[in-house]
């Protein structure tokens, strides 16, 4: 029986989390099925298209992606406590940019000048607050997301029913180096999958995106920013940007030759920073949701997460130990 989201989820000792979402069947509902000949490659931009969105309207930021197939990654940093920031009328109008408000709060967004009664008036705030909260919420970021590409593919197909199995799974990222793992994991799916052939080519991924705004000297305008690229106070990822590149690519090479065993070392680099044995880093970027099905961190981190949310059990603690202490 799937957990509930509250222990799944707990922004007091992680902001990170890693969620996929997978279509119905394992269909290729999202790319070319060399079955049948159906192409729905299109449909991995509309995935594109909707996460960037979303990231501009929600305090929620994207770490990583990659749309594959038939299922996609995430890698999300929920920023606690920047809609605080927010006013009512931002609140209301970033609501605005995906649901049709109620006619009250349509009425006070075209014309404030209106008189409202103090009910009105309490009812408008209420609603910002319920807002509020959606717009820092991984399930709601998720149900935005997939709702709405459910909804276009069922149209664009002419038929109804489910589009994505289930709800979404949600792993929590609880140190730095699950996270530089699970953000190479995610960036290198389709060098894994067989669908690229560098990272270049790797469409419809974080790191492509990230690579062509580096091209232009420009910092990718959906995607939380490395260290190196971040402006005085704003939220970056714990990690240099060509450390990380370096990495992945390396890591790359590794994939794409299988007679090497070990990554190039990279002096100075982010395997240093983080403390990871190179083997144990091509494992977990190969392997990640194999080794790891629920929360990943450290030992302490991990069962400082469990007794947090309340679970019972502490799910991976053996790999934890073997592949991230």
């Amino acid at each position: 029986m799937p957990l509930p989201r509250y222990k799944q989820i707990n922004t007091d000792i992680t902001p990170y989390y890693h969620c996929t979402s997978r279509c119905v069947r394992q269909s290729f509902l999202c790319g070319r099925d060399k079955r049948t000949g159906a192409n729905y490659e299109h449909r991995r931009k509309w995935i594109t298209d909707r996460l960037h969105k979303l990231s501009q309207a929600f305090a929620i930021d994207l770490c990583a992606y990659a749309v594959m197939h038939n299922h996609i990654h995430v890698v999300l940093h929920i920023a606690k406590g920047r809609a605080d920031g927010w006013s009512m009328d931002e609140v209301l109008l970033r609501w605005r940019m995906f649901y049709k408000c109620p006619p009250i709060v349509q009425r006070y967004l075209d014309d404030q000048h209106q008189a409202f009664t103090e009910k009105e008036s309490d009812k408008i705030k209420s609603l910002s607050v319920q807002y509020r909260e959606r717009l820092q919420s991984i399930s709601w970021f998720m149900r935005l997301l997939n709702e709405y590409i459910a909804r276009r593919a069922n149209k664009e197909d002419e038929c109804t029913g489910y589009f994505w199995e289930r709800r979404f799974r949600s792993q929590a990222i609880l140190d730095e180096k699950a996270l530089a793992a699970v953000m190479a994991y995610v960036d290198l799916n389709p060098i894994r999958a067989n669908i690229a052939t560098s990272l270049q080519t790797s469409k419809h991924t974080s790191i492509h995106y990230r690579m062509n705004a580096q091209r232009v000297r420009k910092t990718p305008k959906y995607l939380m920013v490395f260290s190196d690229q971040a402006i005085k106070t704003q939220p970056h990822l714990p990690f240099n940007y060509h450390d990380y590149i370096s990495l992945v690519e390396a890591t790359f090479k590794v994939h794409r030759d299988k007679c090497t065993r070990t990554i190039p070392k990279l002096p100075h680099g982010l395997l240093s920073k983080i403390g990871m044995d190179q083997e144990k880093w091509r494992l977990l970027t190969s392997r990640f949701e194999t080794f790891f099905s629920g929360p990943v961190g450290n030992e302490s981190k991990m069962r400082k997460f469990a007794d947090g949310c309340k679970r019972g059990s502490r799910p991976n603690v053996k790999n934890a130990i073997k592949y991230l202490s």
